[in-house]
């Protein structure tokens, strides 16, 4: 494993914690937590997507909301090492979450290598500048694990294409203006074997006729899921992303660009274990001397350590020009656990009050420990679920080893 790193990424950190260093504690003074929106669930969420679109647009002045976009489009052709070094930074300083992170990080790449001139100049600023939010409605009710089962149709008609179908677990499209999906325009594709192919990407304007966005409320009570619905929705063939048949190329050409897992997140994890140790020495300080407990903090912190750790073999790998197996799918499995865990743990260290939810006068940091033990269920599925990883690690990582 290689810990060193290159004077240009090491020049790269400097220059993103000098910044972030000039402009975080700015931004967090003009959206102090004080200030009451009113008008309950739905101005919260409202206030903290302009909270969200402020920070990506202060971001994007300083060329940092879109490292992985070329220079000529305000990126910085960002090295895989600099985008572990970025995931680490933003994570150690607990910055704000981005308006149009599915944009910046999947959406908008794919229009750069696969949209036409007119494309990028139509779409791209938007995303840049966090005029307008986007999402990505890939999975549908028969293709979640297994995308390529995808049977929501796009069929030719002139100039248009015709859409009927249903996506679901399409994160903020009732926020969204435009969205980047995946349509079957050859439904027979599954029937005679061969699934991944007839697939094409487009990008649909979420207010066609035709198309009706329903939020599915999760288990925490919030409303950022969504069930999305195409009946004859008419699409300009124009709006098509790439050939029609190239979806599946266009989606895996992007979402399969070399990543390291949970770099940030074996910051955010650390940064949790030990705020909860905190937040218990004032609220319940006798959990802190029960063995049991204590075994289990020090069991947590080895395993996120552990974690960091295969993150830097991954981008080693990855730098060596090897493939980053099977580091990738350990480190989304160790999130899953450790993120569980963790949430588990902050309820046990902090005793009654933890439970206690966001409204509460007598709440533990606002609530956000109960509600992360219930939230954080969704890691099982979310990225990929648990049983769907473990079965690639065993079919390409220990078969293939043998």
């Amino acid at each position: 494993m290689d810990f060193a790193y290159s004077p240009e990424d090491v020049a790269f950190r400097e220059e993103l914690c000098s910044w972030l260093d000039e402009n975080l504690p700015k931004f967090l003074a003009d959206w102090t937590s004080d200030d009451d929106p009113g008008g309950g669930r739905l101005a919260a969420i409202g206030r903290t997507q302009e909270r969200r679109r402020d920070w990506q647009r202060r971001l994007n002045e300083g060329k940092w909301a879109a490292i992985n976009w070329p220079k000529d489009w305000n990126g910085r052709d960002a090295t895989p090492a600099q985008n572990v070094i970025y995931a680490e930074e933003m994570a150690r300083a607990r910055a704000p979450g981005i308006y149009n992170a599915n944009g910046l990080w999947q959406i908008g790449p794919m229009i750069i290598a696969w949209g036409t001139e007119d494309q990028q100049q139509r779409w791209l600023p938007g995303i840049l500048s966090a005029d307008v939010h986007w999402c990505q409605g890939f999975s549908e009710p028969q293709a979640g694990s297994d995308l390529a089962n995808l049977r929501t149709t796009a069929i030719r008609d002139g100039d248009e294409y015709v859409i009927n179908g249903q996506k679901i677990w399409i994160s903020t499209a009732h926020l969204a203006k435009w969205g980047l999906f995946l349509f079957r325009t050859d439904p027979e594709a599954i029937e005679r074997g061969a699934k991944h192919e007839g697939i094409t990407a487009f990008i649909v304007d979420m207010e066609t006729p035709g198309v009706e966005c329903r939020p599915i409320r999760d288990i925490t009570g919030e409303e950022m899921f969504n069930e999305v619905f195409f009946a004859d929705a008419r699409i300009p063939a124009t709006d098509r992303l790439g050939d029609e048949g190239a979806g599946w190329q266009v989606a895996m050409g992007t979402l399969g660009r070399e990543r390291v897992g949970t770099a940030g997140q074996a910051i955010t994890m650390a940064a949790d274990l030990r705020a909860m140790i905190s937040a218990a020495r004032a609220v319940n300080p006798d959990a802190l001397e029960d063995p049991a407990i204590r075994e289990r903090i020090a069991r947590l912190y080895t395993e996120i350590e552990h974690t960091k750790l295969l993150n830097y073999r991954a981008l080693t790998k990855i730098l060596k020009g090897q493939k980053n197996w099977p580091e990738v799918p350990l480190a989304k499995l160790q999130w899953s656990y450790l993120a569980q865990a963790l949430a588990e743990l902050a309820l046990d260290l902090l005793g009654p009050n933890g439970l206690l939810a966001k409204g509460s006068p007598d709440s533990v940091d606002g609530g956000s420990w109960t509600r992360s033990y219930s939230f954080q269920r969704y890691t099982t599925i979310g990225a990929g679920a648990t049983e769907v990883q473990k079965n690639i690690i065993a079919d390409r990582a220990l078969m293939t080893n043998k």
